[in-house]
């Protein structure tokens, strides 16, 4: 199946969504990989991930790149080579979740995460949230919140990308409506409570069963 859905999310921001229907076969004859990507995809156990790594690259080749032109920093976290005059690097996230792959690309930071609805996320929510942003709320509206604060954590961890970052210690969703699709969240690492922290700008949306998170570092910090 070719590119699934696109999400303007700014003026310089967009999310492009694929649905995975293709086999490996089919997938891996239509992309590229340099040798690193083909070492790192024969690695990979499972054909679910097989597929996301390679769904990944036919996102990449619908935006005039490819495999060649993604690069991972010191840190994990990846790039994309500028293209024609521009001397920046392109910023890109990256995520996969079963039937979909998805990626952000931006000329800002963002961070992109992809998950499943699943009563899981819900069970373990205590884990990693605030769970009176649940209260008053019906099971199914639960694991959508839980799975937007999920996300809305990974994503803010991709884009700081620091070891030690704890989800329940240091990244604090303010309650927010699902209706709304947006929200806001603080990254806070220093225990002092006079410090503020870092701000990030949250913008959610669903897909089928899935919930796609976009993190973007305030302006204001």
């Amino acid at each position: 199946m070719p590119l699934h859905k696109v999400v303007y999310l700014s003026n310089n921001t967009k999310l492009y969504l694929w649905k995975i229907t293709e086999d490996f076969d089919t997938l891996f004859s239509q992309v590229k990989l340099k040798d690193s990507s083909l070492a790192r995809l024969e690695t990979m156990k499972s054909e679910s991930h097989q597929k996301g790594f390679l769904a990944v690259r036919m996102l990449l080749q619908h935006n005039d790149y490819s495999d060649f032109d993604l690069f991972y920093d010191e840190f994990g976290k990846p790039h994309l080579k500028p293209q024609g005059c521009s001397i920046k690097d392109v910023e890109v996230s990256i995520s996969h979740s079963n039937d979909f792959s998805a990626i952000a690309i931006s000329d800002s930071k963002v961070g992109l995460d992809l998950e499943q609805l699943k009563e899981k996320t819900l069970r373990i929510a205590p884990r990693f949230m605030n769970v009176s942003h649940l209260e008053n709320l019906s099971e199914e509206e639960k694991i959508k919140k839980a799975t937007v604060v999920w996300g809305i954590k990974e994503s803010i961890f991709k884009i700081k990308n620091e070891k030690g970052i704890s989800f329940p210690n240091h990244i604090f969703e303010d309650d927010f409506s699902f209706d709304d699709k947006k929200a806001t969240a603080t990254l806070k690492l220093n225990d002092n409570p006079e410090v503020s922290g870092e701000k990030f700008q949250i913008q959610f949306d669903s897909v089928e069963d899935y919930i796609f998170v976009c993190a973007f570092q305030s302006i204001n910090n």
